[in-house]
């Protein structure tokens, strides 16, 4: 049993948005009220409108899964080179292995008109194995996670990226993380939070600037000096993150099915489950600070989940 807090607001009530998406991940709530996603096993960035219709934006091919919207307006998106595919008996699509035909980790540039370019594929000389997700800092540059790839008897070790979205420049920063998926900022820039998939622990450092980060408490100190924020217990798997307005890691947590909110201080406040039980619970964004509607995708059962945030959303540096 996970213990949250009793005095929590009620959970969010969440609303459909769209149906028969092929893996939904990597949302990006835009200003004209539509959301951009990457759909996995369809290999396309895709744009739901607000009535629930489906546009492809792309074909990116291999596995495209993180997204967000750069300084230029461009969609930069973590493409993990793809995966194996099971569908399940209970009507549920599950991930897999890497699969006989994975493409490369890469990083891409994607314009709202179809335009795609790889812009990144290796890092010191390392090609990038399964780049997962992506946040930009104030300054023009990103973080990513580069999650790596399983291949049944053999996993790769995984790593934090710092890059600059010209092509120009790339960084190991942290090495090595244990399948580092989910990555995101505090509202004011100065905390840089990565979840990870298999242990369960949302780590945090201080941002000391551009691709530097120090330690962000006391000992025990964690992978490049990280501090851990919350660790999970039990079986509870960690997808990607968001973070509001209030400064809540709100973390996508796979098995449980649920968003879990977490506070600053490292608080489990709450979980938010989906309407219809997915252990597929991948991802949370949010429309923005002047808004409390965030959207939820649930993968497994190819839908994306609208709703009323308890806290104001949080401006990425970059909205299209």
């Amino acid at each position: 049993m996970v213990s949250v807090d009793p005095t929590a607001d009620p959970a969010p009530v969440l609303r459909e948005v769209a149906s028969g998406l092929r893996f939904p991940e990597g949302p990006i709530a835009l200003a004209d009220g539509s959301v951009v996603l990457v759909e996995i096993r369809r290999g396309t960035l895709s744009r739901v409108w607000p009535d629930g219709s489906v546009d492809v934006v792309a074909e990116l091919g291999g596995g495209p899964n993180g997204a967000a919207v750069g300084p230029d307006g461009a969609i930069y998106v973590c493409n993990n080179g793809g995966f194996e595919w099971h569908d399940r008996p209970e009507g549920i699509v599950a991930p897999g292995h890497q699969p006989a035909d994975y493409s490369g980790g890469r990083i891409q540039r994607v314009t709202l008109d179809g335009e795609v370019k790889d812009l990144y594929t290796e890092v010191d000389g390392r090609p990038l194995r399964g780049p997962n997700d992506i946040v930009f800092d104030s300054a023009g540059g990103f973080w990513f996670t580069d999650l790596g790839k399983n291949r049944g008897r053999e996993m790769d070790v995984g790593r934090l990226c710092y890059a600059l979205p010209d092509g120009s420049s790339i960084t190991e920063v942290v090495h090595p993380l244990m399948t580092p998926n989910g990555v995101g900022l505090s509202p004011d820039g100065s905390r840089l939070y990565v979840a990870e998939t298999q242990t369960g622990r949302v780590w945090e450092w201080e941002v000391l600037g551009p691709a530097r980060l120090g330690p962000a408490g006391g000992p025990p100190r964690g992978p490049g000096g990280a501090h851990l924020l919350h660790g999970f217990p039990g079986y509870q798997l960690l997808d990607s993150l968001a973070v509001d307005g209030a400064g809540n890691v709100c973390v996508a947590t796979l098995v449980t099915g649920a968003v879990s909110v977490i506070r600053p201080d490292g608080t489990l406040e709450q979980q938010v489950p989906v309407p219809e039980p997915d252990p597929f619970v991948t991802n949370i964004c949010f429309a923005g600070a002047d808004s409390r509607t965030a959207y939820i995708t649930s993968s497994g059962r190819g839908k994306l989940y609208a709703t009323d945030w308890p806290h104001p959303g949080l401006d990425l540096a970059f909205r299209a």
